[in-house]
């Protein structure tokens, strides 16, 4: 008969809740530590304003939105897709439903009750919750945790570590967790600012009067180092400072890469993009000399506001007023960026422990009976839900590790592996 073990999860989010239920259900003690006052707080947030849960395009496409990790999660979010996802959500009593942009949503849109169910469900089940314990030391089955003025050790049969990135750390992903595995040995990749804003060298009349405007239906074009072309259509936003918002989002890995490598990044804005350049040389030849230049502009081709400001920002005189220029500025006009904003004010983070610093089963390999899942892993993804479904496959996996590595163990005392 075997017996049970008892195993202990930090981080109360969607990776570690995912990885405690799995863990519970296999006939373990779980036990989750976490070092706020309650779980899920970033999860909660990301569903203010309409909890994306995760994406129905084909896994194909799916699976390639984590760039050049897209092989390593695959062995975690074949298991546990969007499909998977879904049913998975629906066994909580939340129906979902497919937006327009393919993005699946929870049936009202709120987290909170997802959440709800899931922890009465958790609870149920035997999983016991420890709340304001922050990590502050590990070994091998040992874990040194810090609760206001006193500090504790529990031990476990197995971990499972998974305390996020380091975006928004004021709800609990605040990346310290890196300085405590560095002095047990374990590599990992700086974190790194990932679905974020950028810093840009706007004139002073173009952040005093359209600073914080939005950029509808515009497409973006960035070429990388290795030549390759990355088109995508949306909106972003005018900051002050720079843009930030959905469709510089998507390209953030890109421009972040390229500042990393030679300290600018530069992509186009084609601001007609529902147009050839053709179309667009063939109304601005029709101008009127009596027009001015902005009344132009928007009879000949709909432009004002601040698309116009951005011609005005990025083009010289000569360009502006030669329409084969201006209708080429139109289609791809460059903005150079040079900073990426704060990881305090990412959406998500970059980097974390590399691959090489565990198994197939997500088993730190200096540790063995520690595994890690989430954000804290080094990868990264656009918004769209893929950050919240290889958070919770890779909590799967990572159970599924914990409960593969106790069997192998099952014949040693518990003793002697604390």
């Amino acid at each position: 008969m075997q017996t049970q073990k008892t195993v202990i999860v930090v981080g109360a989010g969607p990776a570690g809740l995912m990885a405690a239920e799995a863990i519970c259900a296999a006939g373990h003690k779980v036990e989750v530590y976490d070092a706020k006052p309650s779980a899920c707080r970033k999860f909660l947030l990301a569903g203010v304003g309409g909890m994306n849960i995760t994406h129905s395009e084909p896994y194909d496409d799916f699976i390639q939105r984590y760039y050049d990790k897209a092989q390593w999660l695959d062995s975690a979010v074949s298991q546990f897709n969007a499909d998977a996802l879904r049913q998975w959500i629906h066994g909580l009593g939340i129906e979902t439903f497919v937006g327009s942009s393919g993005r699946v949503f929870p049936a009202d849109m709120k987290a909170a009750p997802l959440l709800r169910n899931w922890l009465k469900r958790l609870r149920e089940a035997g999983v016991l919750f420890h709340m304001k314990h922050r990590l502050i030391n590990l070994d091998q089955h040992s874990l040194e945790f810090e609760n206001g003025d006193c500090k504790t050790v529990v031990q476990a049969d197995a971990i499972v570590l998974a305390m996020g990135g380091a975006s928004w750390p004021k709800l609990g992903s605040d990346g310290a967790w890196q300085k405590i595995l560095s002095a047990v040995g374990v590599f990992s990749h700086p974190l790194q600012s990932a679905n974020c804003g950028f810093y840009s060298q706007w004139s002073e009349h173009l952040q005093q009067q359209y600073a914080g405007s939005p950029l509808k239906n515009i497409g973006f074009c960035f070429t990388t180092s290795q030549g390759q072309q990355i088109q995508r259509k949306g909106e972003c936003i005018l900051s002050r400072d720079g843009m930030e918002g959905s469709l510089i989002y998507a390209f953030s890995k890109y421009l972040r890469d390229a500042i990393n490598q030679t300290g600018q990044a530069k992509l186009l804005i084609d601001l007609l993009p529902n147009h050839t350049e053709q179309q667009i040389l063939k109304k601005l030849q029709l101008k009127r000399d009596k027009d001015s230049f902005s009344k132009y502009l928007k009879r000949s081709v709909g432009l004002s506001g601040v698309k116009a400001a951005m011609l005005y920002e990025c083009c010289n005189k000569e360009q502006l007023h030669n329409p084969q220029s201006l209708a080429a500025s139109i289609k791809a006009l460059p903005v150079s960026f040079h900073k990426v904003n704060p990881i305090e004010e990412a959406i998500s983070s970059a980097g974390g422990v590399c691959q090489s610093s565990v198994d197939k089963h997500l088993m730190l390999t200096v540790l063995p009976g520690i595994f890690c899942a989430g954000e804290m892993l080094d990868w990264e993804a656009p918004t769209g839900g893929y950050l919240l479904t290889a958070c919770f496959a890779t909590g799967r996996l990572a159970a599924q590790g914990v409960c593969h590595y106790l069997q192998s163990t099952s014949n040693i005392p518990v003793q002697s592996l604390i």
